[in-house]
Formats: structure tokens, sequence, C-alpha cells
């Protein structure tokens, strides 16, 4: 009686795109034949408004992959539960060899991926992962006698010396989909079958234009100039590769656009070696401050309704559309933590919900950064004057006027703090705890 032939699986995660995609490259070029599979989480699915439209995107981006994999006779299959369970019964229906996929490193993804690990171990299946979404990961990066970096510019210099030695290699994982399992297929569910609706905010495509990338540095700081690449929710789902993005950037010598991918990586480096910073300051004497937490003034500022018109044309913004542009990030992050005395967390899970270029390890950096309490922290009396900003990157309000269009009238609420005296009660808070 003949076995049944081993199959090996490849799981889509934080990597939905077919070509440069290491690990589905490694899974693709062995001898067994791959499912490839898509978990919808629900330990993360629960926790998210039914019109999500970081849901939506995935969604769409999945089912581009389904069509692709039609054209050789092979299908995505889409699953959904925790995944712990969803292994235990695809355990269950398929003769396995290994599983292959990309690393995550968030938290709750290494969580989840021990427990995979072990269940697989136990089965004596093979877990085999692979460096995807960065350039360099965990402690690839780090100081001479091997701790990590604390501060940007040093990591950062160290970033390129080694990438400048480095082999970044091309993954043309797009050139072995004849090794897909061949299965009858199954309709592609549809968004409303996982229990969502199709939000009415789009993801932006990415712009990696020459333009963009020349005129970068002169436009990326001034609101109402599209001089921004969109590229962060992009990245945060894999739809484009970071190794093309990075030596796009190199070749034509964009130090500031490179330096904004570096950036990404300084973070989710400390994430990794600081997982704890999710919910804590990295610098403990700043948990003893005492926040003020007034929900009622939490609630104008999320509304943009603080009287302050850039900080309000952030947060109208970033409600209207998902984004929000990065200077005027830190504006409103700065105001919420300095001129309310609203706790970071607060904004940080805000951002969560809404961004939908939301990446743990950045939100939480930035975060932490505009409070003054995170790695590389700007010195905690340094505390943006929304007025000064106005007059240096929107002086003329073009960007202000497109996103409050109450500004010009009676009705526009005046500014519920005064400027000098919240920066004095700041001060004097922050001095006493720390």
């Amino acid at each position: 009686m003949n076995q049944p032939r081993k199959i090996n699986i490849f799981w889509f995660r934080r990597d939905l795109r077919i070509y440069d995609n290491a690990g589905f490259f490694h899974a693709l070029n062995q001898a067994e034949t791959v499912l490839p599979i898509f978990i919808f989480d629900t330990d993360i699915l629960e926790n998210l408004s039914k019109t999500d439209a970081r849901v939506s995107f995935i969604h769409q981006s999945l089912e581009a992959i389904h069509r692709q994999f039609l054209k050789v006779g092979s299908g995505l299959k889409i699953l959904q539960g925790k995944p712990i369970d969803v292994f235990e019964k695809i355990i269950q229906e398929y003769e396995i060899s290994a599983v292959y996929t990309n690393r995550d490193y968030e938290p709750y993804a290494l969580e989840r991926d021990k427990q995979i690990g072990n269940l697989l171990k136990s089965k004596e299946i093979g877990f085999n992962t692979y460096k995807d979404q960065v350039i360099f990961e965990q402690a690839e990066i780090v100081k001479e006698d091997g701790l990590p970096y604390l501060v940007y510019t040093p990591f950062m210099k160290k970033w390129k010396a080694a990438f400048s030695e480095a082999k970044i290699m091309r993954y043309s994982s797009e050139n072995g989909l004849n090794n897909l399992i061949k299965n009858p297929q199954e309709s592609f569910p549809s968004l409303q079958s996982i229990g969502f609706s199709k939000s009415e905010i789009e993801v932006p495509p990415p712009d990696l234009s020459a333009r963009l990338m020349i005129d970068y540095e002169a436009t990326r700081n001034f609101p109402a100039t599209i001089g921004t690449s969109f590229l962060g929710a992009h990245l945060r789902f894999g739809m484009v590769s970071i190794r093309q993005i990075v030596k796009e950037a190199a070749a034509i010598k964009n130090e500031t656009f490179l330096h904004e991918l570096i950036w990404r990586e300084f973070f989710m480096q400390i994430l990794w070696h600081f997982p704890e910073t999710t919910m804590r300051s990295f610098k403990p004497n700043y948990d003893r401050i005492e926040w003020r937490n007034n929900a009622e003034e939490f609630e104008r500022w999320k509304k943009g309704e603080t009287g302050y018109p850039l900080v309000d044309a952030g947060m109208r913004q970033l409600n209207q559309t998902g984004w929000m542009h990065n200077r005027v990030r830190m504006v409103v992050g700065s105001f919420l933590c300095k001129h309310l005395l609203i706790d970071w967390r607060w904004g940080e899970a805000y951002f969560a919900e809404k961004l939908l270029d939301y990446e743990l390890s950045s939100n939480v950096g930035n975060w932490q950064w505009v409070a003054g309490c995170g790695v590389d922290a700007a010195p905690y009396f340094r505390i943006f004057n929304p007025s000064e900003q106005v007059k240096k990157f929107d002086a003329d309000y073009k960007y202000i006027r497109k996103w409050v269009t109450d500004f010009d009238d009676l009705t526009y609420p005046k500014p519920m703090v005064d400027h000098k005296e919240a920066r004095e009660r700041c001060l004097k808070t922050y001095k006493f705890a720390i």
C-alpha cells in the first residue's frame, strides 16, 4: 500500500507577496510540494472594529495572491481561528514534512511561534523560519560587548557599515510556483465570511518614484505637501520587499530616506531586546510620573477639538484616513503627554486602533520618544510649541484648513490649555517624578 506523499506548508503572515519572499523561496525549493496558508487569527481579530481598514487591506492582498496561484492550478488556503487550534486540525488533515514561515519579532508573535514550534516538534514536523521583514534582525547589530545600542546614531552607523559589506540577496520565490500543491479550488472566502465588512478607508499605494526620492529631504516635514512614500502599511504587512526598498534608497544615495528605514529596524531591535517596553517606560523613573489622565480632555484630543489647529488637523486626518503626517504625529503626541499630562500608553493604544501603518515597535518607540521616557529620548524639557510648529511647517495654513474645516468659524474651540501654563505644569510634574 502506497504511503501518502508528504507536503510542506508555507504560512503567510507579515509577508503578503509572492516575489522576493525568503521563507516562501526556501519552501518552494524543497522536494515536497507546498500548501500555502494564511490564518486569520481570532486572538487578534476579536479586538478590532468590524470595519477595520487593515483587515480589508489584508483580505484584498490575499485574494490577489490567490489569483496568482490559480494560474498554476493551486490556491491559497484561508483558515480562521487560534493558530494553535488551526495547526492541531491541519496536522490531522495532511501528512506534513515541515512548516516554513518568516520570523516575526513582536512579543505576541514570539509566544505564538513558540507554541506552534513545540506542537510541531511533538509531531516530528520541522519548523523552519527565516529573516524577511528586516535587513538585520535581533542581535545582528550590537555593540562590541554584545549589548544592544540604546541610541540611534551609533546603531545607524554600525548598520550602514554592516550593510556595505553584506551580500543582500534577492529570493526568486515567484519562479517556484509550479511546486505548489495542485488541489481542487474552493471559492476564496469573502470578507463577510470572516466577520468583517469592507472599510471606507483605503490604504494608499506606495510612492517610490524618483521624484519623491530626490525631493524627500526637502518636502518630508511639510504636511500640506505630498512628500512621503506611504510605505508604512505595505512594509508592515510585507506587500513590498524591504531588501528591494533599501537597495533602491542606497543606490540613489538618499540618506534621509534610508535613515528612516534604519529607524524602523532600530525600534524593532529595541523591542526584541526589551519586550517589556510595550507597557513600561524604558527609563523606570518615568513610570512614577503622576499623569492627570483626564478622560474628557483625552476625548477632545481624539476628536481633534483641542483648539490647537495643527493638533486638531492631525487627529482629524487620522480619524478620517487612518494616516497622519509624521511631523504632525510628533506634535500631537507631545501635546497629549506634555500639555495634557496624559499617559503615553493611552495615545499609543489609540494610534494602534487607528493607524493603517501601525507597527508595534515604531509606535511604542515614538510614543516613548515624545514622552521623553524611551531610548535615545529627547530631554523631558523639550516640549513642542504647536503654534511655533505651524509657523515652521504650515505657515499658510493649507494643511490645517484642509482638515479643520471649521477653523475660520466662530464655533471652532478656543485652546483647551495655555501653552505657557501647560509647559510649566509639565516641567514641574516631570521634575518631581524623576
